[in-house]
């Protein structure tokens, strides 16, 4: 019979999450996978998506202006838009690359912990 976790959310609300005794911790509470999630939230504080693309979109607009006074040549400026139209996309596919590694993880995680649960010897879905 599945029971409640007994972790507490950072509201101070209980975890709403089902758990299977003996066990008393969801995977988010766990103490167990303190160290997984400090590694998980370490990667997303590193994570510069946002920034890069704060400036990205800073330069861009900065280059419209310029071009719009006259002070930057048009053909100049279609160059650099271009360049700066390469970076943006080469930074969101780092991002989507990111995403979908994490992605990979957390299945994998589920997996695993279906498999413990189950104890189906290491079948994995579709197989």
């Amino acid at each position: 019979m599945a029971v409640r976790c007994a972790g507490t959310k950072r509201d101070n609300s209980p975890c709403t999450a089902t758990v299977e005794p003996p066990k008393r911790f969801c995977w988010w509470h766990d103490p167990a996978h303190a160290d997984k999630r400090r590694r998980a939230a370490s990667k997303a504080g590193k994570s510069k998506p946002s920034r890069e693309l704060a400036g990205i979109k800073q330069r861009l607009s900065d280059l419209a202006e310029d071009v719009l006074a006259g002070t930057v040549d048009r053909g100049d400026a279609a160059v650099v838009g271009q360049l700066l139209n390469t970076y943006l996309r080469a930074v969101s596919v780092e991002l989507k690359a990111r995403e979908q590694l994490e992605l990979v993880e957390r299945l994998e995680s589920l997996e695993e912990a279906l498999e413990t649960k189950t104890g189906n010897g290491g079948r994995r879905w579709g197989a």
